[in-house]
């Protein structure tokens, strides 16, 4: 076989990533080149419909599969690179247009692992606007972790652990489950057949269309032909679970599954999915394209949910409501989550970002549609904590560490990392900026023009920034590079503050470049001075970096602001570092960044701050809860969010030895995922360090509390002031293990190691944090977070260095 390969080799054209780049450079496993050197898979074969059979079997924790890939070639070939990840492949065939064998002879397969490919040799050459297919027949371990094709497991209420299989595929894990053209802009239709037992049921992105017995027990479930989308998207799942059910107004079934003993649990979810499902068609102007749609609760699952087109899966906290447990904030955690994936069936499954490092596009709108949905179909529920949102994202743009929104993300570790506050919470933000901008009337209809324009296919930044520039219908006419209508001629939604914005330039200035902007602010009589600089909370200006770190940062900000005498919010656009404005009158005080509507931080000068100040004082309801929040906030950088009454009971509890055995009893017993994450809470809150370190151990074990729960485990444990240590050390001593259960790059590794270090503040923990990754520099080097960990404990040491004088003093004379 290796000779047969050395000769195809040398004989045939080897297409590589680039002229510099030779073949031989990438290696195979079995020493022969490699046929491609870049990340990205080559663009001269194109999948078009899968053909996938998966049997998983849940007493060997093993599966099999065969993969059917009709594709087509754009470039004479003789080579076919796609996406393999811990895969055996047991036989590769390629098939002409009536699928018949290219060749008698067997092909083998070269596997590249470090980029996660593998590579068929066709002796034929594969022409160009040929269709071909390709067979492989695969087989692989169920994955232990929360990625690909994975076992999951629950315990009954008599004891019986029982076993499931469940998939996520997001971002890049597709390829551990199937071999597959593993990147978003490979759309393509999916044909899943599912073999299991009689005791289960099998589920996937489409409804079933027939079962089929074939014998020795076994069923074989064949499922609908899939819409046009991502290998990210596609998902199947065996389990024992019960669903209840329900239909909208336009004739899509939905229904909530979860283990048997947790049913009672669904009855909420049905409810929110329905009405939000209804208020999303609407909203869009585009129907659910599936005929349906399921949400099940995965007792094992790493992020919050996954929106797989008609399959979405959610980690049991995030779907199940228990009216006589749960309470108000866990009711509306799990109707935000609904939203946030209903949301994706639109934006992120029908229209796609074409590449990872435009991932914003799928969570910024989610996350910003949370809100818009549930203030539409929620009121009652009072979702006024968007700004806790940008708080959030403003804390981490802040930092130099930060990124921008749009940012370069190859292979799959960088990728996993766009998954951050950046793309969900600033992207959000920087929507709802441009949606108080625009107005929300011109923001719908240009968010409806970009999914109508790119459904079913990809798109990038621009596209959105083009689709709601061009509003141009039949009816309207253009001026230069505007639109009016023939009603409206003299004004159009892109005129802000008496101009026309080029609204592309103005958005690239908040998706291209990190930070958040400082606006600064100095009434002298009727005008206001104000000037625009980077905002960094670690970085003074006379500290000598400062000038650097602020060199060639500058944002079209659409400023908003009221004053004593303004009856309505005035706007201006600033597009260049200093600008002044002329009020009309003389007043008491000015507010810019009407409601915290904008993106941006505000500084006034003293007299500002006093007005503002002397204002709340005498008379606080001139300014909405809004304002006086963004005021709090841009003055002291922080933000306190009361707890359930409950959480703070058991915590008290939990501090003497029969409360925390109590607790830890009850950990094990409930049923109720969101008590137990109360639970977990108070039992970390404990001042005992043994009870700590025997938590974060039954952590490591996965059996009583579940190896998901790991990093914030260990995040409670080091927020706790007896835990600091304990959990530096604990993350240190199992560094191996936790990136075996939690891959580079991932929530999980992420939130452990900003976490650990989330309170240390003194040049000597500092300087353990950066011993520490430097010894294992080949493993994190090209992790961003890691940064932003020691960033933090910069932070840290720069505020008590500032501010802890200052403190003790006031503190004394108080108590004195």
């Amino acid at each position: 076989m290796v000779n047969f390969l050395a000769t195809i080799t040398a004989r045939f054209c080897v297409q590589t990533s680039d002229s510099n780049s030779p073949a031989g450079d990438n290696l195979a496993t079995n020493g022969l080149p490699f046929p491609w050197s870049k990340v990205r898979l080559p663009n001269y074969i194109v999948p078009v419909h899968y053909h996938l059979l998966i049997h998983p079997n849940l007493t060997t924790l093993r599966f099999n599969g065969s993969v059917k890939i009709e594709i087509d070639v754009k470039n004479n070939t003789n080579w076919v690179v796609l996406h393999s990840k811990n895969l055996k492949i047991f036989t590769a065939t390629v098939l002409d247009e009536h699928e018949a064998h290219l060749s008698d002879k067997v092909l083998s397969v070269l596997e590249y692992p470090s980029h996660e490919q593998i590579a068929i040799f066709s002796p034929k050459i594969l022409t160009s606007g040929e269709k071909y297919f390709l067979h492989l027949e695969f087989g692989a371990p169920l994955s232990d972790g929360f990625y690909g094709f994975y076992k999951s497991t629950y315990k009954t209420k008599a004891g019986e652990t029982r076993v499931l299989a469940s998939t996520h595929f997001e971002p890049t894990s597709a390829r551990m489950a199937l071999p597959c053209f593993d990147e978003p802009i490979f759309k393509a239709n999916y044909t899943v057949r599912i073999r299991r037992g009689p005791s289960h049921i099998a589920l996937s992105n489409m409804p079933l269309e027939q079962t089929v017995e074939i014998g020795n027990g076994l069923f074989e479930d064949q499922f609908e032909v899939s819409v046009k989308m991502s290998s990210y998207l596609l998902a199947f799942i065996v389990c024992d679970f019960r669903s209840v059910s329900g239909m909208t107004a336009t004739g899509i079934n939905i229904s909530i599954y979860a283990v048997p003993e947790k049913w009672h649990q669904t009855h909420y979810a049905l409810e929110a999915a329905l009405r939000l499902m209804e208020f999303y068609e609407q909203y869009f102007n585009i129907l659910y394209p599936l005929p349906k749609l399921d949400l099940i609760a995965i007792p094992d699952f790493q992020s919050g949910a996954m929106e797989n087109w008609g399959l979405t899966t959610y980690m049991e906290t995030s779907l199940l409501y228990d009216p006589d447990i749960s309470s108000a904030s866990d009711k509306l955690w799990v109707t935000m989550v609904i939203g946030h994936e209903l949301a994706h069936q639109w934006f992120g499954n029908l229209v796609t970002m074409e590449w990872w490092n435009d991932i914003w596009l799928n969570e910024g709108f989610a996350r910003y549609m949370e809100f818009v949905s549930l203030e539409a179909v929620y009121p009652e529920l009072k979702v006024d904590h968007f700004l806790d949102t940008c708080f959030g994202a403003i804390g981490r743009d802040s930092l130099n560490s930060s990124r921008p929104i749009s940012s370069l993300a190859e292979n799959p570790t960088q990728i996993k990392e766009m998954f951050d506050t950046v793309s969900y919470d600033k992207g959000a933000c920087i929507l709802h900026m441009l949606r108080n901008f625009l107005t929300s009337e011109g923001f719908q209809t240009g968010i409806i023009r970009y999914l109508r324009r790119f459904r079913y296919s990809n798109a990038r930044n621009e596209d959105l920034w083009d689709s709601l520039i061009k509003t141009c219908s039949e009816e309207d006419f253009t001026a230069g590079e505007y639109c009016y209508s023939s009603t409206q001629a003299t004004k159009n939604a892109y005129r802000f503050a008496g101009e026309h914005i080029d609204l592309k330039k103005m958005m690239y200035t908040w998706t291209i470049q990190k930070g958040i902007p400082l606006i600064t602010v100095k009434r002298q009589g009727r005008k206001l001075y104000i000037g625009q600089e980077r905002f960094l909370k670690i970085v003074l200006p006379d500290d000598p970096s400062w000038h650097s770190l602020q060199k060639g940062y500058l944002w079209h900000i659409p400023l908003t602001y009221k004053t004593s005498h303004s009856d309505h919010e005035m706007k201006h656009i600033l597009t260049t570092k200093s600008d002044v404005l002329t009020l009309d009158e003389e007043v008491d005080w000015v507010k810019l960044n009407s409601d915290m509507n904008g993106y941006y931080i505000v500084h006034y000068d003293e007299e500002g701050w006093n007005a503002l100040t002397e204002l709340l004082r005498v008379n606080h309801t001139a300014l909405s809860f809004k304002d006086r929040a963004s005021l709090i906030h841009n003055t002291f950088q922080l933000v306190t969010l009361p707890t359930d009454v409950s959480e703070t009971v058991y915590m008290v509890g939990a501090q003497d030895d029969s409360g925390w055995a109590f607790l830890l009893e009850k950990y094990g017993v409930s049923m109720c995922e969101t008590e137990k994450s109360k639970f977990l809470s108070a039992l970390a809150s404990s001042k005992d360090s043994e009870k700590l370190s025997r938590l974060l151990q039954l952590g490591m074990d996965g059996t009583l509390i579940k190896t998901q729960n790991v990093p914030s485990l260990i995040y409670m444990v080091a927020r706790n002031p007896v835990g600091h240590f304990l959990a530096w050390d604990f993350v240190k001593k199992h560094w191996n293990e936790l990136v075996e259960k939690f891959p580079l790059g991932s929530f999980g590794i992420r939130n452990i190691i900003v976490g650990t270090v989330t309170q240390f503040s003194s040049t000597e923990e500092l300087r353990e944090v950066e011993d520490f990754f430097k010894s294992i520099t080949e493993q994190v080097s090209q992790l961003r977070v890691i940064q932003v960990a020691t960033e933090n404990v910069e932070k840290n040491i720069m505020w008590l260095s500032r501010n802890l004088e200052t403190m003790r003093t006031w503190l004394q004379q108080r108590l004195n």
